[in-house]
């Protein structure tokens, strides 16, 4: 078997995902194509990218996702607020941004350790918790640049919810012409939450 593209994440709960979805309408109609919209259902809280990962690794990745997620407990995130990477004058990346809890931070600390102790790249950059709900396309336009710039500075995200963490998950990412599939192939409770980590 090939290598598999793969991610670990947190999961959105649906409510919150319609009401993200009834704000990136908002952002869309202003906007326009000049940005690639995530599909709602695709959008997720990213604690580790790993890239291609053997079949092999899946089981060991499982089993450290396991460990880690066993020594946290669960916890409440908020959802509110929009922003984007680098900055608003030349956004890049645009996000929904996530009040975090320390709880989230010592998870992907955690997270992050286990995997590069496995051989994975470690990261460079601060973990900065984000929803990704849209990328600007390349060489867009000035003017559709300023047209983007005006409107992150216009909008604004009030509270979209809160959303209980009670586990991690591992996934795949495979392209296809329609957009990123997303396919779960590991699931681990945090310590106080119930139910078999393989049971997806």
């Amino acid at each position: 078997m090939g290598l598999l593209r793969t991610f670990i994440a947190v999961d959105i709960p649906p409510g919150i995902q319609k009401n993200i979805q009834q704000s990136v309408d908002k952002l869309r109609r202003s906007i326009g194509n000049s940005v690639r919209w995530v599909p709602t259902n695709n959008i997720h809280l990213t604690l580790k990218f790993l890239g291609d990962v053997s079949q092999e690794n899946v089981d060991i990745l499982s089993q450290a996702l396991s460990t880690e997620a066993d020594s946290c407990s669960s916890f409440d995130l908020s959802v509110s607020g929009l922003g984007s990477f680098p900055n608003s004058k030349r956004a890049r990346v645009l996000f929904i941004r996530i009040q975090a809890p320390a709880e989230l931070e010592a998870l992907q600390r955690g997270i992050e350790t286990a995997t590069t102790r496995l051989g994975y790249e470690s990261d460079p950059h601060p973990f900065s918790p984000h929803l990704t709900i849209g990328r600007v396309r390349d060489r867009v336009s000035a003017s559709d640049q300023q047209k983007i710039c005006k409107t992150l500075e216009e909008t604004k995200i009030d509270l979209l919810g809160t959303a209980r963490v009670d586990s991690v998950q591992l996934y795949k990412s495979e392209l296809k012409p329609s957009g990123s599939v997303y396919t779960r192939l590991f699931s681990a409770p945090l310590k106080d939450s119930h139910g078999d980590p393989r049971d997806f």
